[in-house]
């Protein structure tokens, strides 16, 4: 049984669209701009009407570069398009926006919850959530993937890892989908380009949703304060490398950043890979048939999603790439749909294939020091709902139109209607 399809995505979208704008996403992401541009004009500029220009990186090899060059593109000045002021980065900034050292000092608080020895004794846990959550929305035929699976699992599993409830997850997804779908109105009362958010400038992504999680965050750390946990939220509590606590804003800030990235990107990860078996049946028909395919199969799902679509650097330096003369101060934003999809980096990348090998991709930023804190628990969460599901289905099949999230930043199927064809059922 075949466990590729060649040009797994059909509609590459425009060849002419305009990467910046949100709204150039709304049918997907338009990977014939990218493609042209990275055979045409790998490093290219684009100019801004609400910004300075910036520098895409669009190439695999230079996209690595970049990404592990801390000392020549550094963090410190915002990891989105937006250009923020010197007391706006202040305000707003995370681990994100720190370079090595500051950054490990802050990754340090957190990062043994997240190895990938820690994650495999979750497996246990994830799967007894998973199976709840499936075998709940399999109760119904018909249903909406992503609000009925695809958010459920990290949700609760995000909850779990902080040590909140059940009912605090259903805030913490819809806050975090305020944060990263701060362009989507139906996320948000103030999507940043269509409203005024200059009274939330000083708040992560602009957002009014971060005021109330900065409050729960409080509340959260006075409770682990009277009596800690073995959970996140306390670790975050303890002293870093340098023998300091964190101030009450980098615990805010720090907490945000783990409600934005803990949920949204591995629902929408799941749920392309869903899609994508979906239109190609033959692939989950492979994949049933053969489990071993498993850890390369969840390896392309990310590949292919590239949920995060970009991280923009600041060049500290000036310097020649590919012919083009960066200057100091220059944003130089990596492209990682793009560099995912460069045939340079990978044979066949319009491929879909369960079994491949060479698969290095830069879905989760690869070995830098920016590489993504809960990569392994992304993989645990999206092997095991696939596990779970195909034990009971023999497929899913369209029931309605999907919609995309509005956002250049987030790669996300916001919504998608599945009929759901049980194991033994015609």
């Amino acid at each position: 049984m075949p466990t590729f399809v060649d040009n797994y995505l059909p509609d590459h979208g425009a060849d002419d669209a305009d990467i910046t704008s949100h709204d150039a996403y709304t049918s997907g992401v338009p990977h014939a701009t990218f493609t042209r541009l990275r055979e045409t004009d790998p490093v290219h500029w684009t100019d801004e009407t609400d910004g300075s220009g910036f520098w895409s990186i669009l190439r695999y090899d230079d996209a690595l570069a970049v990404s592990r060059d801390v000392d020549t593109f550094t963090s410190s000045a915002g990891i989105r398009l937006e250009e923020m002021d010197a007391e706006e980065t202040e305000a707003r900034r995370t681990m994100m926006e720190f370079d090595p050292p500051d950054h490990t000092r802050l990754r340090r608080l957190v990062s043994k919850g997240f190895t990938r020895r820690t994650v495999e004794g979750f497996e246990g846990a994830i799967r007894g959530l998973a199976v709840d959550v499936i075998d709940q929305a399999l109760e119904d035929d018909e249903f909406d993937f992503v609000t009925a699976i695809a958010e459920q699992l990290p949700m609760r599993m995000l909850g779990r890892l902080l040590g909140t409830s059940d009912d605090d997850g259903h805030r913490l997804v819809r806050w975090g989908d305020a944060l990263l779908g701060n362009t989507d109105p139906e996320f948000t009362d103030y999507p940043v380009d269509l409203t005024d958010t200059e009274q939330f400038r000083m708040v992560p992504f602009r957002s009014p949703a971060a005021i109330e999680i900065f409050q729960f965050a409080q509340e959260q750390a006075a409770d682990r304060r009277e009596c800690p946990r073995g959970d996140i939220i306390s670790q975050l509590l303890e002293p870093t490398s340098d023998g300091q606590p964190l101030t009450d804003l980098e615990f805010n800030n720090f907490f945000t950043l783990l409600v934005g990235a803990g949920n949204d990107t591995t629902r929408y990860t799941m749920t392309h890979g869903i899609w994508t078996m979906m239109n190609h049946p033959s692939l989950w028909d492979a994949w049933k048939s053969d489990p071993t395919l498993t850890e390369t199969a969840v390896e392309e799902i990310l590949r292919t999603s590239a949920v995060t679509m970009h991280f923009r650097r600041t060049a500290t330096r000036d310097l020649e790439m590919r012919g083009k003369s960066i200057r100091a101060g220059d944003k130089v934003v990596i492209w990682f749909n793009s560099a995912n999809h460069d045939a340079e980096g990978f044979d066949d990348p319009w491929r879909f294939d369960l079994g491949r090998e060479k698969n290095d991709h830069m879905s989760f930023g690869r070995n830098g020091p920016h590489l993504c804190l809960g990569a392994w628990l992304a993989r645990m969460e999206v092997r095991v709902v696939f596990e779970e599901l195909m034990k009971r289905l023999d497929r899913f099949e369209p029931n309605g139109d999907m919609e995309y999230l509005r956002s250049n930043f987030i790669a996300g199927i916001k919504h998608l209607p599945v009929r759901a064809v049980k194991s033994g059922s015609n």
